[in-house]
């Protein structure tokens, strides 16, 4: 057996709430709409991963999830510009990524990061 994606599942009352956050500023397509599920992704190939933790590093809170981007500080700069709480960063981490933590319009802790 071969696990093919791995997905995440947020639940939320207020789908359409997602857009912004996940379409507008993190830029990822709509890829399936059914009003009671939207799922936004990429077509671009990525690897499998899920992580288990204590904590998120540097004594911070374990993150919901993690996303990876190619500019820590362009994202950074659209979710404060599209007024989303940063809790974190961004920071240089000395495991070799730049990151920040920001809350999505669901409550979860998100973390952006780039490898540097």
């Amino acid at each position: 057996m071969i696990v093919k994606r791995i997905v995440t599942n947020i639940d939320a009352r207020d789908i359409a709430a997602a857009k912004s956050f996940y379409q507008d500023v993190l830029g990822l397509d709509l890829l399936m709409d059914h009003g009671w599920i939207a799922t936004y992704g990429s077509n671009q190939e990525m690897s499998i991963q899920i992580s288990v933790a204590s904590q998120g590093g540097s004594s911070t809170p374990t993150p919901d999830l993690s996303i990876e981007v190619d500019d820590v500080d362009v994202a950074y700069t659209r979710m404060k510009d599209a007024g989303f709480r940063i809790e974190y960063g961004p920071a240089n981490e000395p495991w070799g990524v730049r990151r920040f933590y920001v809350r999505d319009p669901f409550g979860k802790l998100v973390n952006i990061l780039a490898h540097t």
